[in-house]
């Protein structure tokens, strides 16, 4: 497949990097030229510094010939003529925008990306996919990572475990025999630095990162088993009333449960804006690291603060001082991952990463064949997929202990006729099925050839 991504920053470089290691044929276009030479540098992608939306740049990077577009640059109108040209001039079968501006994906507005208007397949909105990845951290409290599997069915936890955990120092295989009507699945483990998957012999120890797949209706057990207080949200803070504090703001209004919501928005005209657009919702003028502000907001009896402004190192302090105050869960929102390795001495108890959010629903649209969604995991070094199992798979009509899977992966999940099943090595796995595998980035390929994607490339 032949790819042009415009735009070399981090989830540009991100998306090149899981093509580009697929043994894609890429091009990656900045107008920023270091940029372009750090891709060529570091990945085996080919690279061309110019106006994205220039169409002579575009046939430089190879647009006559090309499979897919990605217009991921930083501005959503230079984003939106690239698609433009790509199809009026070239002919790209395949066109993906990331659009930042609320104004372009209000849904009475949604005809504009007809083919015969604006010519985009796909829409890419990082502030629904942060506020989504905000609002699913929420739910899971307790959890580090979080994402939704099976229309909702299934769910994806990463778990921290403590010194407390009832499970600490027991092999994997002893978990199955101790809770044998438990659907949970531990698939992957990150020990010092390093991410794998487990073995049925593998331990669980004291500061380990495990993530662990787990039926919606079992979430609640699995979390008490590896020492996690389930705690009802009720009360929540929310620092920055931007684009995605907002959503999240009226996301939380819609829940049948009331949830009690406030929201400290350091800009007048942004503060005025969420409180005249939310409706059960108080809305604070002022800084979200004033501790006078934060007292108003009663922080210490939140269950949860949410730090969503436009700075990291804002959203970490007043993710800090929410803490020192009292407030049970901080989540703050962190765009630079360097900062992450910060947030276990500052006690501070989950993050979103924005990029990795974005990357992963760009990769859900990129994926050959069948594959419904995907989820990437820590800085790229693995992916969660869920696919429908064609007729032409390999694995179809095989039990899972026959299915020769790489040392990377491990199921973690299968919906048989609108149910998830049980995982057991004598599972069938069989046509329509859907499956959720945990894969190291090495094997996703491999991956991707079990489950016969390719034939049904786009």
């Amino acid at each position: 497949m032949k790819v042009i991504i415009c735009g070399a920053g981090q989830v540009g470089w991100q998306i090149a990097r899981h093509l580009s290691g697929e043994r894609n044929d890429v091009t990656v276009v900045d107008n920023n030229a270091d940029l372009v030479r750090r891709a060529t540098d570091s990945l085996d992608v080919q690279g061309i510094a110019g106006f994205a939306s220039y169409p002579d740049i575009l046939e430089r990077a190879g647009a006559r010939d090309a499979d897919m577009i990605i217009a991921a640059t930083y501005s959503d109108e230079v984003n939106m003529v690239t698609c433009q040209v790509a199809h009026s001039v070239f002919s790209i079968p395949r066109k993906i925008a990331r659009l930042r501006s609320q104004s372009y994906l209000t849904a009475i507005y949604s005809d504009l990306y007809r083919r015969d208007h604006m010519p985009i397949d796909v829409v890419i909105s990082p502030e629904r996919e942060v506020a989504e990845a905000a609002l699913q951290r929420l739910s899971a409290p307790e959890a580090f990572d979080t994402e939704v599997f099976l229309d909702g069915k299934a769910q994806m936890l990463g778990l921290t475990i403590d010194e407390d955990c009832p499970v600490v120092n027991t092999p994997l295989r002893q978990l199955t025999d101790l809770f044998s009507t438990l659907r949970s699945v531990v698939v992957g483990v990150r020990r010092q630095g390093t991410l794998f998957a487990p073995e049925a012999s593998d331990q669980l120890f004291v500061g380990d990162a495990c993530y662990v797949i787990v039926h919606a209706e079992d979430i609640r057990r699995t979390m008490e088993i590896f020492g996690k207080a389930y705690r009802k949200q009720e009360r929540i803070v929310l620092v920055g009333g931007g684009n995605v504090g907002l959503t999240v703001a009226r996301e939380l209004e819609k829940r049948a449960d009331r949830v009690r919501t406030k929201v400290i928005e350091r800009d007048r005209a942004i503060a005025e804006r969420a409180a005249e657009a939310l409706e059960r919702t108080i809305v604070l003028h002022g800084d979200g690291l004033d501790a006078a502000l934060l007292s108003e907001a009663n922080v210490e009896r939140a269950d949860a603060v949410l730090c969503v402004t436009d700075d990291d190192k804002t959203n970490m302090l007043a993710a800090v001082r929410a803490k020192a105050a009292g407030c049970h869960m901080a989540i703050a929102l962190i765009n630079d991952p360097t900062l992450v390795p910060l947030m276990g001495p500052l006690g501070i108890d989950a993050h979103i990463n924005p990029r990795a959010t974005t990357v992963s629903s760009i990769l859900r649209h990129i994926r050959h064949g069948r594959v419904r969604a995907v989820y990437s995991i820590g800085d790229a070094e693995a992916e969660m997929i869920e696919a429908e199992v064609l007729s032409t798979s390999p694995i179809a009509g095989l039990s899972i202990r026959e299915i020769d899977f790489p040392e990377g992966v491990l199921v973690g999940a299968v919906l048989k006729q609108g149910h998830v099943v049980k995982l057991s090595g004598a599972l069938r796995i069989e046509e329509g099925d859907l499956i959720v595998l945990f894969a190291l980035t090495k094997d996703v390929a491999e991956v991707e050839r079990l489950l016969q994607v390719s034939i049904d490339f786009f």
